[in-house]
């Protein structure tokens, strides 16, 4: 006989508010539909009333976990209306402070997934590693979150030499750290058992709802913007995008922790061929004619795409934020069929969601 049983918009395994309805047949679900909707904070509409100096201040807020990534992308969006060339060396720390964020945010997400399985120890190692990143962006721009190293042309804050020393040498202690445990994550039997043929997305499922990001590569998707359509020189820098076909939440954690190992690859290069010269262009309100441009950026959940329209003002005209959780979470129905009611809560968080940057 089957049974709804309703998952949200508040539970326990859940972060943030999301309504998951099962149908069951026992611990079996059947099928499952997935509602969406319940943080809306009108940022958007605030864009219209700010200038941009003020409004790359307002997106920073989009998402405390890659605000970085909001900031930078709206800030690119501005800068290709007004025609500005950001200088290189502010580009380069761009980059560094988009990895180091990239790091924080999938080792934060590993904790999660370990703490929802029930192994806290690696729950509590993987925050640990966490910390010495949140620790090193604290150094350099003096917050744990919300950066506010952006600014319209460029970054706000340098790296100097002592920092770029600091930043060497906390990468290679973390990864020595990450070394056990990307090792029990990857063979643990209580990880295994609990994520492996999980919560699967085939390649097919995921080309056809269109998710994006490591949710996409773990389903077998070769997709990246840093290398399909680079920005911020990406160019300059050699890394590889992991890829892995499997499609099960245990995909999702090994790609997590392969493309830690990358970022920490990128902001070596970066720190080493840091170049000479300005940060930004100044921090003067910009004139920014009437036009609009659309920006893709690979934030650590995904690609994050801004259009930014502008009347020749000196706000914002129109302002649309496109996250990549709002691609991700209409698989959530798809991977949650065939699996059990325990396995629920853990599936939907092995998107890495962030709801409340859906409701922009």
């Amino acid at each position: 006989m089957s049974y709804t049983i309703p998952i949200g918009p508040y539970h326990p395994s859940l972060e943030e508010p999301i309504h998951a309805r099962l149908t069951v047949d026992g611990e079996k679900i059947t099928n499952a539909k997935v509602f969406i909707g319940y943080n809306h904070r009108g940022i958007e509409k605030l864009a219209q009333e700010r200038n941009f100096i003020q409004t790359d201040v307002l997106v920073e807020r989009v998402c405390g976990i890659c605000s970085h990534s909001h900031a930078m992308t709206y800030a690119m969006c501005v800068e290709k209306i007004a025609g500005m060339e950001v200088p290189k060396r502010g580009q380069y720390i761009r980059v560094i402070i988009s990895e180091l964020e990239r790091i924080h945010s999938h080792l934060l997400w590993l904790g999660i997934a370990c703490h929802i399985i029930g192994h806290d120890s690696l729950f509590m190692h993987s925050w640990n590693d966490r910390e010495r990143t949140m620790d090193l962006l604290e150094a350099i721009s003096g917050n744990r979150v919300n950066y506010a190293m952006n600014t319209i042309g460029g970054a706000r804050r340098d790296i100097d030499d002592a920092k770029r020393k600091m930043i060497i040498e906390t990468l290679d202690d973390l990864e020595v750290k990450m070394q056990p445990l990307t090792h029990f994550l990857t063979t643990d039997k209580t990880v295994a058992m609990r994520t492996q043929g999980v919560g699967v997305l085939t390649r097919e499922d995921g080309i056809r709802i269109g998710a994006v990001g490591p949710h996409a590569r773990a389903s077998g998707m070769d997709m990246d913007v840093r290398r399909d359509a680079p920005y911020t020189s990406y160019e300059d820098f050699e890394f590889n995008v992991p890829v892995v076909e499997s499609g099960d939440v245990f995909a999702r954690v090994l790609i997590r922790v392969l493309e830690t190992y990358e970022s920490m690859k990128i902001i070596r290069q970066a720190v080493d061929m840091l170049p000479e010269g300005p940060i930004n262009l100044g921090n003067k309100i910009p004139k920014v004619p009437a036009g609009e441009f659309i920006c893709c950026h690979e934030a650590p959940r995904g690609q994050l795409v801004y259009k930014v329209i502008t009347a020749g003002g000196p706000t914002n005209h129109r302002l649309s934020i496109h996250v990549p959780t709002f691609k991700n979470a209409p698989t959530v129905e798809t991977m949650l069929k065939g699996n059990t009611v325990a396995d629920a809560g853990l599936i939907v968080a092995s998107i890495d969601p962030c709801f409340s940057c859906m409701d922009c």
